[in-house]
Parts: structure tokens; C-alpha cells; sequence
């Protein structure tokens, strides 16, 4: 179980997890782009409830830390994006992304938002790490929009979307498209 807190700005926390995942954020500018914006974005912290911070699985990930961060960007009253979301390796696959995902949704709907979007390294660049992103955020509920060139240089941005209104399917019918 997670506890989630948002609200106050946490750029060390951003800077700290950024900095413990050089394979998604190995870009020097980014980083540091990133932490920038961490200064004046309310950010979402996930802190291992009493039971995982006893059986904490690395030693860089003291309790008295937080195992990830989510930061939210309002586009529009209906829609916003996760701008950012890290969760220290030593946490993977704990459900710290979820809770944090999920205390956002919880935010937006409570505001009237009905989108969330968020963007992520395209499938037409091949990789492991980025398709373990893009498959976490597939369980999660977002679905692919688009994938752009030229966002980033030399990166595909795969943009995907959730409907956060109530009785929404969980899930899309693969629909084959017409090219």
C-alpha cells in the first residue's frame, strides 16, 4: 500500500528520482527542465505505507523518502497531462505508479476534468524500458492517440489519452483503421 500526498512543490524528491533513472531520463537538459518545473508544480508524492518501509528493498530508498512523484499540468478545465511521473527502480512494480495515477484521478474528477493525457516515447523507436511505460500505462487505462515526430528530437511522442467520466468503458474494442 501506498500513502499519496500532493500540493507543495518537491523538486529535491523530482531530482532524486530523475537522477535514479538515467535509462528514461538520461538527457541532461530534460533533467534539469524537469526540476526546474518541479519548483512551482504541485507535486504528487507515493510514500511506502508502514509495512513496505520495513521491508524497504534498497538502501537509496529510506523510508523517510518518497518511492515516486507525479507531476500534473491543467491544459483546460476538461483535460490535463501527466507531465511527469518517476518511481525509484527499487519500487517498480509495487503499485507506487498506481497510487499516484490514481490520487490524480481523484483530484481531476472531483474538479470536473474528463481527460488525461499523457505523453511517452512512440513504439517506432524500439525499446525495453519505454515499452514496460507505455504497457503500465495501457493497465492503467490510457490508450494510444498519436504518435508524433518532431516533439523531440529524434524521439517519437506517442501522446495517450483516459476518459476520467464515470461509466466510461475500461477498456476500447481493437477497431481496425482505415490508413
Amino acid at each position: 500500500m501506498w500513502r499519496v500526498i500532493s500540493g507543495e512543490p518537491a523538486p529535491e524528491a523530482v531530482e532524486r528520482l530523475l537522477r535514479l533513472l538515467p535509462g528514461w531520463f538520461g538527457i541532461e537538459s530534460s533533467v534539469l527542465e524537469y526540476v526546474t518545473a518541479s519548483r512551482t508544480l504541485p507535486a504528487y508524492l507515493a510514500w511506502p505505507d508502514g509495512t513496505q518501509a520495513a521491508h524497504t528493498p534498497a538502501a537509496h530508498t529510506p523510508a523517510a523518502q518518497p518511492g515516486g512523484v507525479l507531476l500534473a499540468v491543467r491544459h483546460f478545465p476538461a483535460s490535463a497531462e501527466i507531465y511527469l511521473m518517476a518511481v525509484d527502480p527499487a519500487w517498480h512494480r509495487r503499485g507506487a505508479g498506481r497510487a499516484l495515477v490514481a490520487a490524480l484521478e481523484a483530484d481531476l474528477v472531483s474538479q470536473g476534468a474528463e481527460f488525461l493525457q499523457v505523453k511517452t516515447q512512440g513504439p517506432a523507436r524500439p525499446d525495453a524500458g519505454y515499452e514496460k511505460t507505455r504497457q503500465f500505462y495501457t493497465d492503467v487505462g490510457f490508450r494510444p492517440l498519436e504518435e508524433i515526430h518532431g516533439l523531440w528530437p529524434g524521439i517519437p511522442c506517442l501522446i495517450m489519452i483516459k476518459s476520467l467520466r464515470r461509466g466510461s468503458p475500461a477498456s476500447m474494442p481493437d477497431v481496425p483503421c482505415a490508413e
